[in-house]
Formats: C-alpha cells, sequence, structure tokens
C-alpha cells in the first residue's frame, strides 16, 4: 500500500516533467575575488590607495558561450589621504563601500593553450554602490564629526587574463566624484554543471 501511495504522488511529475534538450549544457560558477583598488580623479584628491572583495555568482549555457552573465557583492575601504590632513581640518576621513554589480563577461579564444589555457576577457556592469563616509575632524576645528551615508549609480568596464579557475582582472569604475581602477586576483569555482 505504501509503494502505491508513492507511485501516486510522483506520477504526475514524472509523467508532465518537462524534459531538459539534449544538446544544452549549462553551468553555474562561484567566484570569489580580493585586489587594490585606486582612487582616481576627484577621489584620489581625500583617499588613498583603498582594498576590496568580492563574491560572484555568474551564469552560462552553450546557447550563450562565450559570454557569461554575472552578480557580484563585495566590500571596499579608503583610508584618507595624509596631504588631505594637512590641507584640511580632518583629522580622520574613511570610506566604506559596499557594490552591487550585475553584468556580461566575454571570454576571448585561448592564445596560449598547450601548458596552461590562458584566455583573454572583457567585461561590463552596471553598479550600484552604497557608500559609508566617516569626517572626523580635528578638535580645533570647532567642527562636529558626523558619518554620511550615500548611494550612487555607475558603471564598469574591464579586461584581464583567465585561466578559467583563476582569473586576473583590471577595471575602471565610473560613479560620480568616485571614480576608481580596481584589480582582482579571483579564483573560480564550478556550482553546478549540466551537460
Amino acid at each position: 500500500m505504501k509503494n502505491f501511495v508513492i507511485i501516486l504522488l510522483f506520477l504526475p511529475s514524472i509523467l508532465f516533467a518537462q524534459r531538459e534538450p539534449v544538446d544544452r549544457a549549462r553551468g553555474f560558477f562561484l567566484a570569489f575575488g580580493v585586489g587594490p583598488r585606486l582612487p582616481i580623479n576627484s577621489f584620489a584628491n581625500s583617499t588613498d590607495l583603498g582594498y576590496g572583495f568580492n563574491i560572484e555568482l555568474s551564469y552560462t549555457d552553450n546557447q550563450y558561450l562565450p559570454i557569461f552573465l554575472y552578480t557580484k557583492i563585495g566590500f571596499e575601504q579608503y583610508p584618507g589621504s595624509q596631504s588631505f590632513y594637512e590641507a584640511s581640518d580632518y583629522s580622520n576621513y574613511s570610506t566604506n563601500v559596499l557594490p552591487v554589480s550585475v553584468g556580461a563577461r566575454y571570454y576571448f579564444p585561448p592564445f596560449i593553450n598547450s601548458i596552461v589555457l590562458l584566455m583573454p576577457i572583457i567585461e561590463v556592469s552596471a553598479n550600484y554602490n552604497y557608500y559609508q563616509i566617516l569626517h572626523q575632524f580635528k578638535f580645533s576645528s570647532g567642527k562636529s564629526n558626523y558619518l554620511e551615508n550615500i548611494s550612487k549609480l555607475g558603471f564598469s568596464a574591464g579586461t584581464g587574463i583567465s585561466m578559467f579557475m583563476l582569473e586576473v582582472v583590471a577595471s575602471y569604475n565610473y560613479f560620480l566624484s568616485n571614480q576608481y581602477i580596481a584589480v582582482d586576483l579571483k579564483v573560480r569555482l564550478p556550482l553546478y554543471i549540466n551537460l
């Protein structure tokens, strides 16, 4: 009787399940990246070299290859520069950033494939950054310290080299008054592959 009930429960899902096309392969990948952040233009007037790390989830299938779609979230920190402190009333100025990106990455054919597989890559993304900026002033200034929270939309474009499991990517990130160049060393792991 138990077997009959189990068969009745699973029979509809077996009969009406849509089968995946045999010729379609797909995969989900998880990547971890870390590296320096170099502020440029007006952002460099108040901040020094920062650092950041991120976690990325990417997807592709053989209908999109060699394009991978990805989403990424991370954390970045930029300390204030010494020259900025000397020329202003600030005693401490630091910027923490929570970046979120959605984009696409294109893998070119490998230019080395004998010992290791080396592929050039390019990527573009739409970005959202949430900033938390600490404004701390010298006691003699008479100004009150405060914490500023702002959000900005922007974009990034990057290029790099991939061995697929290991990548080095440099990207230009544009946000109004907060532009920077990021360099990431990434380790990519397959989460799910269906061939």
